[in-house]
């Protein structure tokens, strides 16, 4: 489908982007759930008597899986529902550029790992978007799909 195509859909179906204020809200929703989640599984590994240095390396041990939760949470959720739990809280939904349904897991993997990346480099990727006219991130840009607003 290409971007004439799309556009058209849009107003025939009365299709709405998502504004970066949903998004942002969103984002937050998820990063709070998945600090829950981590400390739910890996508070055991920190001794109650660490010292704060031995906490600091704990935890710096513990980055990758951090990044792998975060792969696997947004990966999962918007390949099955279009959405992660903070999207659906805000009433957001991913969409394939190609059909406009969810992402394939393809590009639900692919959206996510260049979402750590874009995290990795001062969230760039994300505010790429308040520039862009389709209100695409790198994320977004990478795995061809668009951020729409569900009613």
């Amino acid at each position: 489908m290409n971007e004439e195509e799309i556009i058209e859909r849009f107003e025939r179906e009365n299709i709405t982007l998502a504004t970066f204020g949903k998004r942002a809200w969103a984002y937050t929703i998820d990063e709070i759930l998945i600090s829950i989640i981590f400390m739910i599984i890996y508070m055991g590994k920190i001794p109650p008597n660490a010292t704060p240095e031995e906490v600091i390396n704990t935890l710096n041990g513990m980055f990758y899986y951090v990044v792998l939760i975060k792969i696997i949470y947004q990966a999962f959720f918007v390949w099955m529902y279009g959405a992660t739990l903070g999207k659906i809280f805000m009433k957001i939904k991913v969409i394939s550029v190609f059909d406009l349904n969810n992402p394939t897991v393809l590009q639900s993997v692919s959206r996510a790992v260049v979402r750590i990346i874009s995290e990795s480099f001062f969230y760039i990727g994300f505010l790429w978007a308040l520039a862009n006219p389709k209100r695409e991130t790198w994320h977004d840009k990478a795995a061809k799909t668009l951020v729409i607003n569900v009613y």
